[in-house]
């Protein structure tokens, strides 16, 4: 497996990203489930897709930069057949990585409550809850999670 930093408009990222807006849609009963200010190419800083040796695009990831060294994950996604195989914690350290490099000192994220393997994952991985932050902050079933760096 190898994970690659590709531009948002590559086209193993943008089906990644349709692929997990699908699934979200579907488990919040929506189409905009989103609380905030929806990613594009002209707010993410660095996006990821993870390949398997076959070179099928399995994950990704990106970040978003919210100043002052903070960082917010945005678009983690892994395709189901290839969820519990590490993938996920792949994409979240080339994102940390990159984040380091770039001088930021923490990172965070929003994800909903209809999403408890997210949950489990995140904290498992470091990050711990916090009062939801910017656009989130009025959404009661956004729940936020950070982690230094």
């Amino acid at each position: 497996m190898k994970i690659e930093q590709v531009a948002w408009d590559n086209r193993d990222a943008v089906a990644l990203r349709g692929r997990q807006r699908v699934e979200i849609a579907e488990r919040y009963g929506t189409p905009d489930s989103e609380p905030g200010v929806p990613p594009s190419e002209a707010d993410i800083a660095v996006f990821f897709v993870a390949y398997e040796d076959d070179g099928s695009a399995v994950g990704c990831g990106g970040l978003r930069a919210l100043g002052a060294g903070v960082g917010e994950i945005k678009r983690m996604y892994v395709a189901p057949a290839s969820r519990g195989t590490g993938v996920a914690a792949r994409v979240l350290v080339a994102l940390e990585d990159w984040a380091r490099d770039q001088g930021w000192s923490r990172l965070r994220l929003e994800t909903g409550d209809a999403q408890p393997d997210a949950v489990r994952f995140y904290t498992r991985s470091g990050y711990g809850p916090i009062p939801r932050f910017g656009h989130y902050a009025d959404s009661d079933n956004s729940l936020c999670f950070e982690r230094p760096l």
